[in-house]
């Protein structure tokens, strides 16, 4: 499927917004460059008129997101509405903001240290034990021997508590095993920032290395894993407990290079304070 951004001739490089547009956008100045977008893209033809409407520019960001991917080539969301991946496939990759620099020492070293775990596997596998993941585990105080324990947050922690021994620091990422029991408890503690699912997909320049992304999943269960870029509004990542296809409860730590902002739907915490 061919790119948007590259097809129909010189456009205004204009940055994203920092926020979806979508029906009821007051700025019309935006708002037309879109329009204008659309109608080169052949999604229209539409006014070009600074009016967000449901009847014509929201069909027409429709018919735009059925005909072309993202930038990497994959299939954007069919929502009428235009996030950063739509943003950038219409006016191009350097449009939407773009992070690999770590923000502080200690992220920096999180993420060192993440990549040499890149492999680790569960001995055996399914057994939410091994070596490794033992070590993981015991750092968050639990007993591997006790029970079988998700270990995707055991994992980031231990990630962060070897890299702050490195730098003669103290670990500030919360002890826990728990996705859920992470986020509620970082709502209280000074200097860490959480970023919601909304802030990060309407800004994805929120986003930084280092920080560990939650996912909510429902009856207490979620998954989490540490960012290590952002690009395009997609994320890689370096993930424990988990599956080359990104589930939870896996059995080893991968890197990953598919996650939307978007589909993290409780958040990001960011230790880059520290």
């Amino acid at each position: 499927m061919p790119r948007a951004d590259t097809l129909f001739g010189p456009m205004d490089l204009i940055a994203f917004p920092a926020r979806i547009i979508q029906v009821g956008d007051p700025d019309k100045k935006i708002v037309r460059k879109i329009q204008n977008r659309l109608n080169a893209a052949g999604c229209g033809p539409i006014p070009e008129d600074g009016i967000f409407d449901k009847k014509g520019t929201e069909r027409a960001v429709r018919v735009f997101q059925a005909r072309f991917p993202d930038v990497t080539g994959t299939p954007l969301e069919i929502d009428g509405k235009v996030g950063s991946l739509t943003w950038g496939a219409m006016f191009g990759a350097s449009t939407v903001p773009a992070n690999s620099a770590a923000p502080s020492a200690l992220t920096r070293a999180a993420i060192d240290f993440a990549v040499t775990q890149i492999g680790v596997m569960e001995e055996p596998l399914g057994s939410n034990r091994g070596p490794e993941v033992d070590r993981y585990l015991t750092a968050v105080g639990l007993d591997p021997a006790a029970g079988s324990f998700a270990w995707c947050v055991a994992f980031t922690h231990f990630c962060y508590r070897t890299a702050s021994a490195s730098l003669s620091l103290s670990n500030p990422h919360i002890r826990t095993a728990g996705v859920l029991a992470h986020w509620n408890k970082a709502a209280a503690k000074s200097k860490v920032v959480r970023v919601t699912h909304d802030q990060a997909v309407g800004d994805p320049g929120l986003v930084t290395p280092g920080s560990l992304f939650i996912i909510d999943l429902g009856r207490g269960m979620g998954h989490s894993g540490m960012v290590i870029e952002v690009a395009n509004g997609r994320l890689v990542t370096i993930e424990g407990n988990t599956n080359d296809n990104g589930s939870r409860n896996g059995i080893g730590v991968f890197k990953r290079d598919s996650r939307k902002i978007s589909s993290i739907n409780k958040g990001f915490i960011d230790y880059s304070a520290f």
